[in-house]
């Protein structure tokens, strides 16, 4: 069985977009691990520019904090306090079903992650109520593990200065990007970079 998730009800046939991930070609992403799908409920950058008022048409620039462990096991990180919660309480979506993938490519850097350039049928659907409960459901059950923002050591905290330091530097072209970055890590950018406001 393969899994992808989405905010958007009544999908009877996926259809392949070009994302980030896609290096241009339109594509259509599936896990065969449905608790790795589940950070794809909600793209916090959309999240918090619909809360904050900010309004952008451009291609959405997604946030995905989460790395794997040598097993494949999906963990999600916390960059800043409650950030789990932040993005995901509250928040429901649906996770598709399907038997088999058209063109099927792994993807690469992702376990267990596929690829199709074909429109996929779906086989099922189920409904997610709040994706932060279900999160902490997968983190209790051993599918997943979430790395609190308190257990971040000083050197992670600095490469996470670092990385959102770059991450603003590139994102000229997105400025929703920028927005979020501002927003939740407004603290950690440079004088420069603060400066440098869209």
């Amino acid at each position: 069985m393969f899994y992808h998730a989405s905010p958007i009800a009544g999908i009877e046939c996926l259809i392949p977009h070009v994302s980030e991930h896609s290096r241009g070609i339109p594509q259509v992403f599936f896990s065969k691990k449905r608790e790795n799908t589940l950070p794809y409920l909600c793209n916090a950058i959309q999240k918090y520019c619909r809360e904050t008022g900010f309004l952008w048409d451009g291609p959405w620039t997604n946030w995905g904090p989460y790395v794997f462990s040598a097993d494949g096991t999906l963990r999600l990180e916390e960059y800043y306090p409650d950030a789990a919660a932040d993005t995901y309480r509250g928040v429901s979506g649906y996770i598709y079903r399907a038997a088999r993938l058209p063109d099927a490519a792994v993807l690469p850097g992702i376990p267990d992650a596929f690829m199709s350039g074909q429109a996929v049928p779906v086989l099922g659907c189920e409904f997610v109520a709040d994706a932060y409960a279900e999160i902490l459901k997968a983190q209790r059950e051993g599918k997943i593990t979430l790395l609190r923002y308190e257990e971040l050591d000083g050197r992670r905290r600095e490469r996470v200065a670092h990385m959102v330091n770059q991450e603003y530097a590139g994102a000229a072209a997105h400025p929703e990007y920028r927005h979020f970055l501002r927003g939740k890590f407004g603290a950690l950018l440079q004088t420069k970079t603060k400066e440098n406001t869209d």
